[in-house]
């Protein structure tokens, strides 16, 4: 099996760091991009197998990304995680109707709440081995 690849699409370099480095422990390779633009090239040049994307991005928003993923025949297979700080139901449904295959909020479980979003989508073993 190959290794998986996921992109991180997150402004704050910080964040972007503490999310790849919890994905290499796992065993899963990363590839970050600070901005929307930035982070639709690299789905086209890079193919990952999911994407984490953050809503609050500048230039273009993370909605905006999703609906032009999923309405590209090339990208729309590809699982897309928003992981945000914006919480409560209106965030969560807007990212829905993007396109989006889950919606994580930054909070002290989202590190936990995207390990097992990656096992659901088979990219991690299951850790209860």
């Amino acid at each position: 099996m190959k290794t998986p690849l996921v992109l991180i699409v997150e402004d704050s370099p910080t964040q972007a760091r503490q999310i790849s480095a919890n994905l290499a422990k796992h065993g899963i390779r990363s590839l970050v991009a600070g901005d929307g633009p930035e982070g639709l090239r690299a789905v086209d040049e890079q193919k990952p197998d999911l994407i984490v994307l953050d809503i609050n991005l500048p230039t273009m928003d993370g909605y905006q990304v999703c609906r032009r993923l999923k309405r590209d025949p090339n990208t729309a297979s590809i699982p897309v995680i928003m992981l945000t700080e914006f919480d409560g139901s209106g965030a969560t449904m807007r990212g829905l109707e993007a396109g989006a295959d889950d919606y994580i909020p930054k909070d002290v479980f989202a590190v936990e709440n995207l390990m097992a979003t990656l096992e659901a989508f088979g990219l991690v073993a299951g850790g209860g081995e």
